[in-house]
């Protein structure tokens, strides 16, 4: 039975991007991965198949019982649970929805296999969340429930783009086994970006370039194989990497005692009424001692890092030095910035202002979202190095939201080091990155690092994503 059925498709996707695609066809348990660079249109098609976007000419046909998951539909519901703070525009109080309306909101409770509810709880770690507010969860949280909700409603054909994405390492084998055991039961439609996420069970390869399939093979006892040809394919002679020159008039400063701690926390705590995300917190991070911090999701990764840049409440109400400030003495949160670069899961769902890329660089220099000063003509040289650095410089003059999701990911980092930060954090930056940009960035990354001007912080959750300069470990289970 054919589940997916694409003929000679041309479909605009958003307002600019286009997928033609001859034919596409996927059978029951025919379980497919969508690979491709950055930009090539995997997530696209993905939500062409999901139903987004205005086919222009060709046939389309697609299992009415179907499951998606996807970044644009996180992104989606964070800003629907937004707009209802937006209490002026309203004649009634805003009430906060719970996690557990906006899982069990489009499910038929009673048709729900109660087994797999209690499997999905304790592989994901629900439970404890189910009467929080939707908008107190993390990232990997809010990408759990979505998983959780898709698997619930029991699809023909769930559509899953880079589901392991923001989920800690315990949570991303449990899903792996959980997903085999579904794929003799439903078809799975993945989009990866990283080669060794490419299922065992997967019955069809297909790599996209530019919006149309480059290549596709079915896949009998041949994977690896496969995979071996698509690594060939996608093979791209790295260029020797030199870092663009810190600019004169406009950088990161560094603190004058090289001997002093850039941060350092005494007994530090977030917590939501009762329940405590960490305590007990002693951490000092000294000048070019490079940290990875690590934990499960909900574990406070982000809030930690966010206590430090100075976007999280409570930095006001713990010990904390940055900087040689003491946080709550009358320091502006700019006065913190200046020191720091920064790039996150948050700050990717955030930077919604539609300037152009060379503009998204140039914020970097002065720490905002958008650009609202006048940038000299060696920062604008700087920034267009910076581009053709991450091979985006042809893009220069495009609106940032018409990239694809990997390439604003590159964006976003070139703009966290254009000013050779003193403190760089990374908050799971190879999240959307395809195997070539993902090398390429964790090479910059440890170029930055060996260059000696700039301490790293970094989080992530891939054992292979190492960082050879990092040397210094923060668990996050400890606290």
């Amino acid at each position: 039975m054919s589940l997916i059925a694409l003929q000679h498709c041309h479909a605009i996707i958003g307002e600019h991007f286009h997928l033609k695609i001859d034919e596409l066809n996927i059978s029951s348990l025919q379980h497919t991965v969508l690979l491709g660079p950055n930009g090539s249109g995997k997530s696209a098609l993905a939500a062409f198949i999901a139903g987004v976007g205005e086919l222009v000419s060709g046939h389309r046909h697609v299992t009415e019982q179907f499951a998606w998951v996807s970044i644009e539909q996180q992104q989606a519901l964070i800003e629907a649970e937004k707009q209802k703070d937006c209490a002026d525009l309203l004649d009634i109080i805003p009430v906060p929805s719970k996690v557990r309306e906006i899982l069990f909101a489009p499910l038929s409770e009673q048709n729900i296999d109660q087994d797999l509810l209690q499997r999905l709880y304790r592989i994901f770690s629900l439970s404890p969340l189910l009467e929080k507010p939707f908008q107190g969860l993390s990232t990997g949280e809010t990408r759990k429930l979505l998983l959780t909700r898709a698997i619930l409603s029991q699809p023909q054909l769930l559509i899953l783009d880079e589901p392991w994405d923001g989920l800690d390492q315990p949570s991303c084998q449990e899903l792996n086994l959980l997903l085999e055991e579904l794929a003799n039961q439903l078809t799975l439609l993945l989009v990866v970006n990283r080669l060794s996420e490419v299922p065992a069970y997967c019955r069809q390869l297909v790599l996209l370039q530019a919006g149309t399939i480059q290549w596709q093979n079915s896949v009998a006892n041949n994977l690896p194989e496969l995979l071996t040809h698509i690594a060939q394919l996608q093979h791209m002679q790295q260029q020797a990497l030199v870092l663009p020159v810190r600019d004169d008039d406009r950088f990161a400063p560094h603190p004058l005692d090289s001997n002093a701690p850039l941060v350092k926390l005494s007994q530090a705590k977030v917590s939501y009424g009762e329940q405590v995300v960490f305590s007990g917190l002693d951490w000092t991070i000294m000048p070019n001692q490079h940290w990875q911090v690590t934990g499960p999701t909900g574990s406070g990764k982000t809030c930690l890092l966010n206590l430090i840049n100075g976007d999280h409440p409570q930095c006001y109400v713990n010990d904390i030095q940055v900087f040689g400030f003491q946080r709550g003495t009358g320091e502006s949160i700019w006065q913190i910035k200046q020191y720091i670069g920064y790039m996150s899961n948050g700050l990717h769902l955030d930077y919604r202002v539609n300037c152009s890329v060379l503009h998204v660089i140039l914020s970097g220099f002065y720490d905002s979202i958008g650009l609202y000063q006048s940038p000299t003509n060696k920062q604008k040289q700087l920034a267009q190095q910076w581009l053709a650095l991450m091979a985006l410089d042809e893009q220069q003059n495009r609106p940032f939201q018409q990239l694809s999701f990997g390439d604003q990911r590159l964006v976003l980092i070139a703009r966290a080091m254009v000013k050779h930060p003193a403190l760089l954090v990374l908050d799971e930056p190879c999240n959307g990155l395809d195997d070539i940009n993902r090398l390429k960035v964790l090479a910059l990354i440890e170029l930055l690092a060996r260059e000696g001007n700039t301490t790293l912080l970094y989080v992530n959750h891939h054992q292979e994503d190492v960082i050879p300069s990092i040397t210094q470990h923060l668990s996050m289970t400890d606290y």
